[in-house]
Parts: C-alpha cells; structure tokens; sequence
C-alpha cells in the first residue's frame, strides 16, 4: 500500500473512531447531517417573526416578565388580541422581496399564548376576537412562496398553572423562602407533558416543518435544565415525526454530540467561525432590527440598511446564517420601520445575492483586502469582495498575481481591469510582486455596498 493511501485509511480510521466515541442520540453520521443542511447552509438568510400578546402594550416582548404583570393584569391583552389586518402572504412577499430563504414564527413565546389552534389550552388565538389558527395561515402563505417553515416554540411559560416559578418567571419572588410556598400546587411533570402534546401537534398538524426553534434552558440555581424538560425524549420525538427537521441548541444537550444541530449566538456577530472540540460547526446568528424583537412603538435604536447587509455579509463570509426578526403590530401589520429596512436589503440582495447563497468563508489562501469582507462559492469557485468603503480608483489584492482570470461588478456584470506589477519602477499603487491591482470607476456604483465578482484561475 502507498504512503499516501496508508495515511488515508488511518485519517479514516481516527475518524470513525472519534465518531464511534461520541455520545450521541442517533445514528446518523456527520455526511448524513452535511446534506439534511444543505439547504439551509446553502440559503444562508431567514426572517424571524416574534408575534404575540405583547405586540398591545408594544413595549418589549418580555414586558410580562420586567413589569411583572400578573395573569390577572395581562389579560386584557388577551381579550383585546384582534389583528383585523394580519394578512401572512404580504409577510411572505416581503420576506422573498427581501432575499429571505426561510421563515421561523413564534408559535408560542414565553407569555404562553398559543397563535395555533392546540387541544391542550385555551390560551390560544381561536378564543381571541380574531377567532383564527393564525400558524396555519402562516405556513400556507410561507409555502406559497417557497419559503421554508420554521416554527419557533417556548419551553418556559410564564402562564401555565404547573410551570414552576423560577428566576425568570413574571411572578418570581423577591426573597428566596417564597419559592416554596409559590410552587406548593404546580407539578413540573404535568408541564412537560404538556410541552411535548403541543411540540407534537405543531409537528403533525400543518404538514413538513423544515425548522424546530426551541428556546431555552437556563441551568443552575433557579433555572431548568434538559431534565426540567425532558430534552432526549422530546428531541427524539421530534426527529421521528420529522426525521428531515433541522433543531437549533437550546435544549440543554451539550453532553450529546447530535443535541442540535445548529448554535445561535444571539445579538452580536462572532469573531469567528465558532467551533465545537476544534471542529466548526453550522451557525446561525439570530439579530433584531432594533434592540427588542417584539413590537415596540417607541424605540429608537433602529440599524440602517448598511448595517445589517454588513451584518449578513459577515456572517456568510464566516460561514453562518442569518436569522433577522421583525416584530408585527397588534393589527397584525410588520412594522414600518422593518418594512423599509426589508426593502432596502431587498435591493441589494436583487442584484448581490449571488454572493450569499452557497458562499461561505474564503480558502485562506486569499487575503482579505483593507475595509472589506470575503465571500466564497465553492461550488463555483468564485471569490466576493465587498467593498465596505469604497476606494480611490486603484484597489489592491494581496498576494493574489496568477490567481484570477476575470474581475467584474456582481450588480451590472461590467467588467473591472486588473494589472500586476511589471518590473522595476512599477508604480501602480505600490504593488507588491505578487499583488494585482484593480482600476475602479471614481464614481461609487449605485449600491449600498459594491460587490466585485472574482472568477478564479483553474
């Protein structure tokens, strides 16, 4: 046996073994995982809906739990709940228009009110003035537009009479000796019973649901864990009644290899490629518009439209996704500020997009230019350059002489001149002899952030 192919069988062999000493749920191996991603690693962009009753008093979807608002207290809102106006295929066109892949919906957030029709509460949408199973509307209109379906379902509830009060709870205590006595006729097991009938009706009852957003487990004194909630048999059912789902990683199940699928950092953009064991893994950022995900009529922190597409740029160029929430009205509206934002990502992805879908982080051979970021397609072998602030006519790639055959802009395919350095008394740009130089037009092409398309040398 050659060298070559000795050293192959015993990289395979390390391999198999480390896979066999894995704990793990289930027997599906990395390459079967690989390609039951590979849509959504291919797709990289998705919308985040946080809808619920906290879109009325519009200020936080946590706002139960920071003004600790008693049951009592919090159902007006519940009386009042009659989005007249909610119409799910306008959402669906947006979420397209906008270059979104993928839509996750909040089925049930941490207020425990149900926007789909369950047998197990009456805390539900269609006991609402509104009078409809608001998630099968949803999933019609995502689907009619071929976007994928996620459901996103809370494991706490703040309303559930057996959902122990903890730390997180909208009635938690000031002193600690009150715990007891708060939790004296809840019973934690009647709860997860209860969990696992709705996660089972969610997934059997509109058909196949392409992600399982689950959130969250909070360890440690006053928190619950992957036992509170039973987190190997429910991620079990889950897969056998949709054996294609892709499970984020809020079930508390870091002991077991295969415990989701997915991690999500949430609210900032990772340094980079995050890694499990030394081994990167599938990321998706989750990140609002503004700084809550629910309505709130009266915030002000509110990105612009280059800085998110900054945002999701990165993100691929580290090869993560992007999840970007908006939060509809009361009435059943997507804000307005979200909308304009939606429109102005939309434009760019029009015409850039191509630098998103299937891209991910650059090989290492090719050095990130200043003041920009690296996409690649590995499929096609092309390499992406944004251009975060625009140059002065001559725009330098490091180390790239030899390595590219065609340069153009991505949003009008017009071709970009490139030259390298010819001998001594070469001035362009003070190239390096290995560096090329590109010649832009003076004048900014009328995108938010310029793409140059690299077709690579064979």
């Amino acid at each position: 046996m050659k060298r070559t192919s000795i050293l192959l069988f015993l990289s395979t062999l390390l391999t198999l073994n480390s896979f066999a000493q894995e704990k793990r749920l289930f027997s599906e191996t990395p390459e079967q995982k690989e390609k039951r991603l590979a849509w959504w690693t291919n797709d990289r962009f998705g919308m985040f809906i946080h809808w619920g009753l906290y879109a009325l008093p519009a200020r936080h979807e946590w706002v139960k739990n920071r003004e600790r608002i008693s049951d009592s207290a919090y159902q007006k809102y519940f009386d009042y709940f009659n989005p007249d106006l909610y119409n799910p295929k306008e959402w669906a066109k947006m979420a397209k228009a906008a270059g979104m892949k993928y839509a996750v919906i909040t089925t049930k957030h941490h207020e425990g009110f149900c926007l789909f029709d369950s047998k197990f509460t009456d805390y539900k949408a269609t006991n609402t003035p509104i009078k409809k199973d608001l998630i099968k509307e949803y999933v019609e209109a995502f689907r009619a537009e071929g976007i994928k379906i996620g459901f996103y379902y809370s494991l706490i509830d703040w309303h559930h009479p057996d959902f122990t009060i903890d730390g997180t709870h909208s009635q938690r205590p000031n002193n600690d000796a009150d715990y007891e006595q708060l939790n004296k006729n809840r019973d934690m097991s009647k709860y997860r019973t209860y969990l696992h009938n709705q996660v089972r009706e969610l997934l059997t009852n509109y058909g196949k649901i392409d992600i399982l957003w689950l959130d969250f487990s909070y360890p440690g004194k006053r928190g619950k864990d992957h036992n509170d909630w039973n987190s190997v048999d429910l991620i079990k059912m889950v897969r056998k009644l949709q054996p294609g789902i892709i499970v984020n990683d809020r079930l508390d199940l870091k002991g077991y290899a295969d415990g989701g699928d997915f991690v999500t950092p949430e609210q900032y953009k990772v340094a980079a490629w995050p890694t499990e064991n030394g081994k990167r893994v599938p990321w998706e950022t989750c990140q609002t518009f503004s700084g809550s995900w629910g309505y709130y009529r009266d915030e002000t922190t509110w990105k612009d439209v280059k800085q998110l597409l900054v945002l999701l740029i990165e993100s691929v160029s580290k090869g993560g996704n992007v999840l970007l929430n908006v939060g509809p009205t009361a009435r059943g509206k997507i804000d307005s500020r979200a909308q304009s934002a939606l429109k102005g990502m939309g434009e760019w992805m029009e015409v850039n997009s191509r630098a998103i879908y299937g891209c991910t982080q650059a090989p290492d051979e090719y050095t990130r230019p200043d003041n920009s970021l690296l996409t690649y397609n590995p499929v096609t072998k092309r390499l992406y350059v944004h251009l975060l602030d625009y140059p002065l006519q001559n725009f330098t790639l490091p180390g790239y002489k030899g390595k590219i055959k065609y340069a153009q802009f991505l949003h009008d395919g017009s071709e970009i001149r490139f030259s390298a350095p010819s001998g001594y008394g070469y001035k362009t740009n003070d190239l390096g002899q290995n560096d090329l130089n590109l010649s832009l037009p003076v004048i900014k092409p009328g995108v938010e952030i310029p793409v140059i398309e690299l077709i690579l040398a064979d």
